[in-house]
């Protein structure tokens, strides 16, 4: 829309938007394409009258602005609900009707309850109540996704987390969920509003209990909780907080796991991906988010004159802020239409952004994963009956289905309980124990826990993701043998032409030194077969040398071929010549060329697996001749991706120490050259609010109090960066000798 003289107003008329309408509902997001091609920024009618947004630029920039753009309740466009257009009925919500400073004291007295650390404790929790529901149906061979296991057990998790006794989970749940799925004034509608002054009635009983005996839940946290000056909580406060995390607990996980699973009964190459290779669903986990996001759109009140993409607004305008609009911004996502599993879609807005971001992102993650792994290796042949259906009367606010009927092979009650976390979910400090030259360029790193403990089991196939000093983040295979519980080894190739981590690594990798690591994940697995063509470039040879060493483990045939630039450049090359024998062939490019690809998978036998790992050219190089040779269904490739292109990375060589003074307890910690500012205020400040740590989901956004912050994030505009009042402490440092921050 071009930009009009502030003194004018900017629509010659009102546009036909209604995120509410059919065609809407039909498609939100070409729905949504074809208002940002054509008026991004617009002027509704519809419901009273609202300026709407198309683009994710304007609506982070709109969420992050809670000066001009309230989330409070007032008397423009109607009573009631003031973050969904139109309003509705409903109490007021805390925090999330509320501005900063007034949300600030719920949002902190709700965090240290949803810190990543606090739900990984939950796991086993969430884990023994997905198998419990899954058997409750999977011996029928029939299941409504949404009635049987969507709905109970994100209630079930989130209400025994709070402290409801089980009798109460389906009398609270069924109405949470009546009140997304029933169309206004139906009387389904009317009886989920009658479900909730019922929850309401159970949340102050619950609290009364609490205040005389608490308990090990999160109710008593919550009553427990204490203002900066003392105080306690009021019982409608806390009615207000407790009856929010439950709404968004139980409902919003249920739109998303529904909505994957049809996507995933539709696309069942994806389906067996994720099956294939379970890992996987770590980031395609953030990929679903913003795909299939369950909050499509909030609104905001606009409290002073101001332009948003070119348009004015005024004091009073309502404005839609649509989160399904954002994530499908192609100026952000590029093919926004396709649902790719390998992308890094951590830049969603489905939790939102800005101080409203959601605070139960982390619980709502291990929800989603615990019911797709139940799924996935329990339910895999599942096939949804679409005639069946029933998606949400409208998908203007929130998005789902109502019911979800599927079909499937029926199968054995688990025999024991859900197994405990299997992997390093938060990043855990872990110290170099060895390190040591494996070819030119290339060093082996041993990892172990500073205590000499036993890390996670890790299979062949396997990465694990270390956070650098600069802010980057790498994934690194790991090589050594899995039978050694203490240490995990990787190996690194120092490329000085590439973007920086493996200088990085290189430089800083001494026995002793500390890196935050995540893992193991496993996006490359070794799947059974009766015998394997192992394909090795380079650095490519470190996944590939942990399988040789479990297909000779097992008896199973193999044959290995192993390439690179010389000889001298080809790291572990002796290790694998140990485990493999006369099964290696070792081709060193300056001796012996290219290897001779038509000749290696010409006289395959019909059931040899083919894994590869190497570099693009080598990769693509076997992929068409797989493709001649109609091999591709038995090829297994494991690229080493660059990763995020718009990362944000710095010279660690040029990090300076400094310190950080914590405003509201008076502390002062270092934060050495070699630790993140993050890594150090974790330690020390409880319930710290955190998720991407790459600097670009606003959720750990910090005001700064005193110093000058070093940006590195990819949130803060120019403006914001230049005047230094908050910084995301994630990535961000200091250009000084100290900070201060309100903390």
């Amino acid at each position: 829309m071009p930009t009009m003289s502030a003194d004018i107003d900017f629509m010659p008329g009102d546009t036909d938007f209604d995120h509410h309408s059919d065609e809407a509902n039909a498609d939100p997001v070409a729905y949504y394409a074809r208002f940002r091609e054509s008026c991004p920024v617009g002027r509704s009618a519809a419901h009273g009258g609202f300026r709407y947004t198309t683009r994710y630029a304007d609506v982070a920039r709109i969420a992050r602005d809670d000066e001009t753009f309230s989330s409070a309740r007032s008397d423009h466009g109607g009573q009631g609900v003031g973050i969904v257009i139109p309003k509705g009925p409903g109490l007021e919500q805390y925090p999330i009707e509320l501005d900063p400073p007034r949300a600030t004291e719920y949002r902190k007295l709700i965090n240290p309850l949803l810190t990543p650390e606090a739900v990984e404790h939950l796991v086993p929790m969430i884990e023994r109540h997905a198998a419990r529901v899954v058997d409750d149906f999977i011996e029928l061979g029939s299941c409504d996704f949404v009635r049987d296991l969507t709905n109970p057990l994100p209630a079930a998790v989130t209400l025994d987390w709070l402290g409801f006794p089980e009798e109460d989970w389906a009398k609270l749940a069924g109405p949470i969920h009546d009140i997304f799925a029933a169309p206004a004034g139906s009387e389904r509608a009317v009886r989920g509003a009658a479900g909730l002054a019922y929850m309401d009635r159970r949340i102050r009983e619950l609290i009364a209990e609490r205040r005389s005996e608490p308990q090990p839940d999160g109710v008593s946290t919550l009553v427990a909780g204490r203002r900066a000056d003392g105080s306690e909580f009021g019982d409608d406060e806390l009615v207000s907080v407790i009856g929010l995390l439950i709404a968004g607990g139980v409902d919003t996980t249920t739109s998303l796991t529904g909505s994957t699973l049809v996507h995933l009964a539709r696309h069942p190459d994806q389906r067996q991906k994720l099956i294939d290779s379970p890992d996987l669903l770590d980031t395609a986990t953030e990929e679903f988010l913003r795909a299939f996001a369950p909050s499509q759109s909030m609104a905001r009140t606009v409290t002073r004159d101001v332009e948003v993409g070119g348009c004015p607004m005024h004091a009073g305008d309502r404005v839609l802020i649509p989160w399904v609009a954002a994530n499908h911004d192609p100026a952000v996502f590029p093919d926004p239409e396709q649902v790719r599993l390998d992308r890094d879609a951590s830049r969603h807005l489905s939790f939102g952004i800005g101080s409203h971001r959601c605070a139960g992102a982390h619980l709502a993650r291990a929800m989603f994963r615990a019911m797709m792994t139940q799924v996935l290796t329990r339910l895999p042949d599942y096939r949804v009956i679409e005639e069946g259906l029933v998606p949400y009367p409208t998908r203007g606010n929130q998005s789902g289905w109502d019911a979800i009927p599927a079909v499937f092979t029926s199968g054995p009650r688990a025999t024991a309980a859900a197994g405990s976390i299997r992997a390093l979910t938060t990043p855990t400090p872990l110290r170099v124990t060895e390190v040591h030259a494996a070819a030119d360029g290339v060093v082996a790193v041993g990892l172990g826990l500073p205590d000499g403990g036993e890390l996670p089991a890790w299979q062949p196939g396997a990465h694990v993701e270390l956070r650098l000093p600069s802010g980057r983040l790498r994934q690194y295979s790991l090589c050594g043998d899995p039978a050694d519980a203490a240490t995990w080894r990787i190996g690194a190739l120092h490329e000085p032409e590439g973007r920086g981590g493996s200088v990085e690594l290189h430089e800083l990798a001494r026995p002793g030194v500390t890196f935050a690591v995540r893992g193991p994940r496993n996006h490359f697995p070794l799947t059974p077969a009766s015998s394997y063509l192992f394909l090795a470039g380079g650095i490519g040879v470190t996944p590939i040398l942990a399988m040789v060493r479990e297909a000779a483990g097992r008896g199973t045939p193999f044959t290995v071929v192993y390439g690179g630039r010389t000889r001298s450049t080809m790291a572990f090359a002796d290790e694998l010549a140990a485990v493999a024998g006369n099964a290696l062939t070792l081709l060193p490019q300056d001796e012996a060329g290219l290897p001779d690809l038509p000749r290696l998978l010409g006289g395959l036998n019909a059931d040899t697996a083919v894994y590869a790992c190497g570099p693009g050219p080598m990769l693509a190089a076997v992929e068409r001749e797989c493709a001649r040779l109609n091999l591709t269904d038995r090829l297994h490739l494991e690229r080493f991706a660059a990763g995020d292109d718009l990362e944000t990375a710095f010279d660690a060589a040029e990090n300076r120490t400094f310190e950080v003074q914590l405003a509201r307890t008076g502390v002062t910690l270092p934060v050495p050259a070699d630790r993140r500012l993050i890594e150090v205020l974790r330690d020390a400040v409880s319930g710290l609010s955190y998720d991407c740590e790459k600097g670009y989901c606003g959720a750990c956004e910090t005001r700064v109090l005193a110093g000058t912050p070093e940006h590195r994030d990819s949130v803060l505009s120019d403006e914001e960066r230049l005047a230094g009042r908050t910084m995301m402490i994630c990535v961000g440092r200091c250009q000084g000798d100290r900070l201060v921050l309100d903390l």
